[in-house]
C-alpha cells in the first residue's frame, strides 16, 4: 500500500503541472478539495486566484503582462446545487452547466477533449465532490501524444477513508514535450487537521521555480460550511 503523503510527493517531482486532490480530513469531519497551478513560461505565471461568490477564478497579476488568456483564465471551482465542481479548464463551466441541467459529470466531459496546446496536449483533469464525500475524477489525454484519440478516464470514490485523498495532476514531470500523467489517481495520506496546516505543507513543497497559486477548502460534512486558504505567489496588480 502507498503510503506517500502529498508534499512527498510533489516534493520528488518539479512539474506536476496542476494538480487536484479530493479526500477526507484525519477525523472524518471533513471533506477535502486541493487545486494547484504551477508555470513555466512569464504568461503562465502571471496569474492569481481570486475568490467568488461560488468558489475561485484565476486573474492576471499583472494584466500589462497578459499576452494570451486562453486556457489560463477560467474558474477552476465552481459550487453545482450542493456539489463543488474543481478543474483546471473552462470545463469547469461545462460541468456545473451540464449538473444544473440533470445530466451526469460523465456527460458533460464526453463533450470535451484535452487541451490544443501542441505539443503538449495538456490532459483536463476534472474532479466532483457530492455533498456525502464522495467524489468524482476524470482525466482526458491524447493516446500517448497522439491527438487522433482522446483516452477518457473516469473514477469514482463512494466511500473516501479519513485521512486519504486521490491526487490527479496534468504532467509526470518536466519535459519537452511535457509527459502526461499515466496510471490512476494516486493515493496520498492527508494528516494536517486544519486548512491552513495543509497549505502550509503543500505550498513548501512546490517547486519554488515552478508554483503560481495554491486552493484549499475544508468542507464540513454535517452540514456543508467551508472554509478556504488561498495561496499566490504574486500579488495581484488589479484593486
Amino acid at each position: 500500500m502507498n503510503n506517500q503523503t502529498l508534499p512527498g510527493l510533489l516534493e520528488s517531482n518539479p512539474y506536476p503541472g496542476r494538480g487536484i486532490v479530493l479526500g477526507k480530513t484525519p477525523d472524518g469531519v471533513h471533506a477535502v478539495v486541493i487545486y494547484f497551478i504551477m508555470g513555466r513560461s512569464e504568461n503562465s505565471r502571471n496569474r492569481v486566484f481570486v475568490p467568488t461568490e461560488d468558489g475561485i477564478r484565476t486573474q492576471a497579476a499583472d494584466p500589462a503582462k497578459m499576452t494570451d488568456p486562453s486556457l489560463i483564465i477560467y474558474h477552476p471551482v465552481r459550487k453545482a446545487g450542493r456539489e463543488l465542481v474543481v478543474t483546471n479548464g473552462d470545463q469547469t463551466d461545462t460541468v456545473r452547466d451540464y449538473l444544473l441541467e440533470g445530466r451526469t459529470f460523465a456527460e458533460a466531459l464526453e463533450t470535451r477533449t484535452f487541451e490544443p496546446d501542441e505539443p503538449n496536449y495538456t490532459p483536463r483533469i476534472s474532479g466532483l465532490l457530492s455533498p456525502d464525500g464522495s467524489f468524482r475524477l476524470s482525466i482526458l489525454k491524447s493516446a500517448e501524444g497522439d491527438p487522433a484519440c482522446c483516452c477518457r478516464h473516469f473514477y469514482h470514490y463512494d466511500a473516501p477513508l479519513p485521512g486519504e485523498g486521490r491526487f490527479l495532476h496534468t504532467y509526470m514531470g518536466d519535459g519537452a514535450p511535457l509527459p502526461s500523467f499515466e496510471g490512476d489517481p494516486e493515493r496520498v495520506i492527508l494528516d494536517a487537521g486544519t486548512p491552513e496546516a495543509l497549505a502550509e505543507q503543500v505550498w513548501a513543497a512546490l517547486n519554488p521555480e515552478n508554483k503560481v497559486s495554491l486552493f484549499v477548502r475544508f468542507v464540513r460534512l454535517a452540514d456543508g460550511s467551508h472554509e478556504d486558504v488561498i495561496r499566490n505567489r504574486f500579488q495581484s496588480a488589479e484593486p
